[in-house]
């Protein structure tokens, strides 16, 4: 049974907090984890930069989980994959509502701020068949506006210090959202000459000019996964895509940056690449392996076609 806020609601109930000082995100989170634990609910937070400051806040003896919540924040993909795992075990052991607070890290707001955002749209698709309750913090202190306006057009409700959970005007649905063009921002290193230029390379062309050039660049677990990425998209351009088919490599001190780009429309499914392939009935295994790979990846269409920006090593 549901409680709270939640209750009577089927699926995922995502909420926005949006804090300005410390006592307004604790007026928010402390009753709700609270209470998730006063009802019995598995009551999870993630150890970040506010984990210290919930956990002195919270009554003695009241068992919320705390999580860390660097290991799941690494890759929106790995951050689906861990978290459906994580309720799929609750619901397994009996659980009739699961109450999770989560807030990005700060690098989530620098060059990776289009993937994150495209992170917490999909989500409300990929929780839904689970009874999750979760609260996003957003300190509005930090979170450039324009980035908060997003927040608003990713999450359904808003949570208020008052004990309000009012509906977001803003709110987008995720099929909707994630259909729109939202190419990042260009990395410095394409501003120079690429170090590679391939027309129409197959897969085993393509890995052996990025093994060439990035060897030493970044570390070689990144080169390995950097390779199994290209591998995936050259592949996915070859078979689903048009022609042309170019790749471009650029290096950098920290980092390895390749783009393909094929003469198609790219892929149908606005979820492809960050829900796993198997809660997919369309396929799109290629590009979540990609998603899996990379430190970073964006997705561009154009007049002139499809394409995909892969970096390995520092995307910041």
């Amino acid at each position: 049974m549901r409680t709270g806020a939640a209750a009577g609601h089927e699926g995922y109930f995502h909420e926005a907090v949006y804090y300005s000082s410390d006592e307004e995100l604790l007026a928010v989170l402390v009753p709700f984890l609270v209470g998730g634990c006063a009802a019995g609910e598995p009551t999870l937070a993630l150890g970040g930069r506010n984990a210290d400051l919930v956990r002195s806040a919270l009554p003695a003896r009241v068992p919320v989980d705390f999580l860390a919540g660097g290991a799941v924040y690494a890759r929106p993909s790995g951050a689906i994959r861990s978290y459906r795992r994580l309720l799929a075990d609750h619901v397994a052991a009996g659980a009739h509502q699961i109450r999770i607070v989560g807030e990005l890290p700060p690098t989530a707001f620098g060059t990776t701020w289009d993937w994150w955002s495209r992170y917490e749209s999909a989500i409300n698709h990929a929780y839904d068949d689970f009874p999750l309750w979760s609260m996003c913090a957003y300190d509005r202190r930090t979170t450039p506006p324009e980035k908060l306006l997003e927040v608003a057009r990713t999450h359904p409700r808003t949570a208020h210090p008052d004990g309000s959970h009012p509906l977001s005007t803003a709110y987008t649905d995720p099929v909707s959202y994630l259909s729109e063009s939202r190419p990042g921002s260009a990395d410095p290193v394409q501003a120079m000459p690429p170090a590679v230029v391939l027309a129409a390379p197959g897969p085993a062309a393509a890995r052996a000019a990025v093994c060439a050039a990035a060897t030493g660049v970044v570390t070689p677990d990144d080169l390995d996964d950097l390779l199994v990425a290209v591998s995936e998209v050259i592949t996915n351009a070859m078979v689903h895509g048009r022609d042309p088919v170019e790749m471009r490599l650029w290096t950098g001190t920290d980092r390895v940056v390749v783009t393909v780009r094929d003469g198609g429309a790219g892929p149908k499914d606005p979820f492809a690449g960050l829900l796993p392939a198997t809660d997919r009935a369309t396929g799109g295994r290629g590009l979540w392996i990609v998603h899996q790979s990379c430190n970073h990846v964006t997705t561009e269409l154009s007049p002139d076609g499809f394409a995909l920006r892969l970096t390995a090593g520092n995307p910041d």
